[in-house]
């Protein structure tokens, strides 16, 4: 096919960030078919070097305002700081673009439900960056418990093993005002994971959680946490992480009334592109080891959640983890710390 028709009916991205992850993002855009990265836009002029030099047919931009009035651009990826989720967020989706936002959605509820109401107002695609629903992995997993293999699921514990947080930009993630709390980091993606693979029970109504930091100077940065989350039915999940540990290793157990499921994923570091995993599932009678169609890692998943939206915006295909359920799991991430914060049982609908 005539490569300028092939980019007519591209998606045109724009990049809001260029960092560490950001990079990322940008390399997903480039290697998926059907989208084409056409705008970058970072703050510092080293990453605006740098986006030019990896980039060069794409336009360049010191201030994000500017990639917004690209009228080329019709779908913008947000990889920033937490604390410009919502800022970044509500000017492109009112310029008029489709929007993939990393996650934290948002640090509050208020302006998650915001964000949501213009994306509807103004019928555009709004996914939340929880890349793990599209693993190859992860996703299994939820496909065998829709499957019936395990009948009802009962029980979800979703754990991670792994090395201290990187900094960010100007130390942001280290910076309260400006990370919200370090359970929004990463326990936000085992929260979505264990409400999504407990659909079936509909939704958590209670979070009890507790954490300690083997930093005596900052308590408030929460190196070992773990919540427990109660459904109505009796269900419930354990999500638990450390940040004292080494390297990165994630586990999910899923028990029904009938079998179980067990996944397990490790690395030398969260992007890599030569992870170890295995899923193992048993069905009441026999374990099986499921194989899988492709490499799991967020790298990989990236790449899926990319194609997820192209798909979307062409073909009116679905949003792996559309904007309601990013601002659920926000919720849970604050119920938990208002758990930690106020040790005690916190119910959803304080939240909420």
């Amino acid at each position: 096919m005539n490569e300028d028709i092939m980019n007519e009916k591209s998606v045109k991205f724009g990049l809001i960030g260029f960092g560490a992850w950001g990079s990322c993002h940008a390399n997903a855009i480039n290697v998926t078919d059907g989208a084409e990265i056409v705008a970058i836009a970072v703050r510092s002029e080293e990453s605006q070097a740098k986006a030019r030099e990896a980039y060069p047919e794409a336009t360049v931009y010191g201030d994000y305002h500017e990639l917004l009035a690209n009228e080329e651009v019709e779908a913008v990826d947000i990889v920033l700081p937490s604390y410009l989720h919502h800022e970044v967020a509500k000017a492109t989706l009112e310029a008029g673009k489709h929007l993939l936002l990393e996650k934290p959605m948002t640090l509050s509820i208020a302006d998650c439900r915001e964000l949501v109401e213009i994306a509807q107002q103004n019928n555009l695609k709004l996914a939340v960056g929880h890349e793990l629903r599209l693993s190859s992995l992860w996703a299994r997993a939820k496909s065998l418990i829709d499957e019936g293999m395990i009948g009802d699921p009962q029980y979800v514990l979703v754990e991670l093993s792994r090395r201290p947080y990187r900094h960010g930009a100007e130390g942001w993630r280290f910076d309260l005002d400006r990370v919200g709390n370090w359970i929004l980091e990463e326990p936000i993606h085992f929260f979505d994971l264990a409400r999504w693979y407990l659909a079936s029970a509909g939704e958590p109504e209670t979070v009890y959680a507790k954490a300690n930091s083997r930093q005596p100077d900052h308590p408030e940065l929460q190196d070992n946490f773990s919540a427990i989350m109660n459904w109505s039915g009796g269900e419930y999940a354990v999500v638990t992480q450390t940040l004292s540990a080494f390297e990165h290793h994630q586990t999910a157990k899923i028990t029904g009334t009938k079998g179980a499921i067990w996944a397990s994923w490790s690395g030398a570091m969260d992007r890599t592109r030569h992870p170890t995993f295995f899923l193992k599932a048993f069905d009441g009678e026999e374990v099986r080891e499921i194989e899988l169609e492709r490499s799991a890692g967020e790298l990989f998943e990236l790449e899926d959640q990319i194609a997820m939206l192209v798909k979307a915006i062409r073909e009116g295909g679905a949003i792996a983890c559309p904007g309601e359920d990013g601002m659920w799991s926000v919720g849970m991430c604050l119920a938990a710390q208002k758990s930690v914060d106020e040790n005690r049982p916190v119910n959803m609908g304080e939240i909420l």
